[in-house]
């Protein structure tokens, strides 16, 4: 009994602590993809004067860098080493420089990773055996190089929006079938095994999260980690944080209420803090170049204002989680100057304003850079 007792002290005394930091993050994977293609940023509340973008972001309260990676983005036919673990681990040492904290979010694969795609990087098996194999290597490894630069982690996610499951189609899943999530398991555990095979070599451990979509949901939320770890091949201890997307223009059941409904029952059912792990909002939605979407909270306008209305909102529904369980929120690429709809249907949910001068862009921050404060 006494043993019990002081496990959730511990445990307890565990979440107090990781409360006290709020991670208000952004995601800058491409930022070195638009400074290389020619854009500089500038500081709107410093007279234009012209800065770097992540400065500009920390003085706007930012203390963590999302960051993603890919296998081998040649592989993918991508022109360069973008978002592959050379091209992430020198964005990781120049943020980690500057004091901010790395949340390193792995895709398994050769390119993206999200709900509708989860290849299995080209060059890896394609059994489930050989392929958990060489995944927990992969992840070993990669964690060993960041190590080996200095760079500690804070957060590792063990696969990019992971609902449907990865590295497809040995590790596909569906919530709503039984026995779906097998393979997954096996992967998933097999990638986490990575992350201890690096801290026994002398890594820092990260907190270790899994990250699925459509945060809102709860019933999905309930059935899908109910089906993860039904086999027992992963367990609840095996991961440390949730991290859920909630985007504002793909369903309109996306919606604070149930944003709230979705995180209570989680915090309830698993004790682990919980990240908005994906979000942004329009400063542009018009309908200009695609048909204009149904928003989930209407009453909160498609500009510059409305950004930062929707993540100081999103910010107070995850600081309301019970028992402090809600604890961080990260906004996704708003410096990619050459998607500034970031796979929405809006023009434009970046928070910098874009001069273009042929290929080359002048962008100015908007008041936006400044809703983490």
């Amino acid at each position: 009994m006494l043993s019990i007792i002081a496990v959730s002290i511990f445990t307890w005394l565990r979440v107090v602590a990781a409360a006290d930091f709020f991670y208000k993050g952004h995601d800058l994977s491409s930022l070195r993809v638009s400074e290389v293609s020619g854009t500089t940023y500038y500081d709107g509340a410093k007279g234009g004067q012209q800065r770097a973008a992540e400065d500009i972001l920390a003085d706007g309260g930012m203390n963590t860098v999302r960051l993603r990676l890919w296998v081998n983005p040649r592989d993918s036919g991508n022109q360069g080493d973008a978002y592959g673990t050379a091209y992430t681990l020198d964005l990781a040492k120049r943020f980690h420089a500057k004091g901010q904290r790395i949340y390193l979010d792995f895709h398994f694969s050769d390119t993206w990773a999200d709900p509708g795609k989860q290849g299995i990087p080209r060059k890896w098996p394609k059994e489930l055996d050989p392929l958990a194999s060489t995944l927990r290597k992969y992840v070993a490894s990669t964690l060993g190089h960041f190590k080996a630069a200095g760079v500690p982690i804070a957060i590792v996610a063990l696969g990019n929006e992971i609902r449907p499951g990865m590295l497809w189609p040995v590790g596909k899943a569906n919530p709503g079938q039984n026995g779906s999530f097998k393979n997954l398991s096996v992967l998933w555990k097999a990638a986490r095994e990575g992350v201890s095979d690096a801290v026994a070599a002398g890594l820092k451990k990260p907190e270790v999260m899994i990250h699925i979509d459509n945060g809102w949901d709860s019933q999905l939320q309930q059935n899908w980690f109910a089906g993860l770890t039904a086999s027992g091949v992963v367990t609840t201890k095996d991961w440390d944080v949730i991290g859920l997307s909630f985007y504002p223009f793909y369903n309109t059941r996306a919606t604070f209420a149930n944003l709230a409904t979705s995180m209570r029952n989680l915090a309830t059912k698993y004790n682990k803090p919980i990240h908005v792990a994906e979000t942004d909002y329009p400063a542009e939605c018009t309908g200009k170049y695609k048909a204009k979407p149904q928003m989930s909270e209407p009453s909160i306008p498609s500009n510059v204002g409305g950004q930062t209305q929707w993540v100081q909102k999103t910010i107070q529904t995850v600081k309301a989680v019970p028992n402090g369980l809600g604890q961080g929120i990260f906004y996704w690429e708003p410096t990619w100057t050459n998607n500034t709809g970031l796979g929405s249907a809006c023009e434009d949910a970046i928070l910098f304003a874009s001069k273009w001068s042929g290929s080359k862009a002048a962008a100015t921050s908007r008041t936006s850079v400044n809703m983490f404060k």
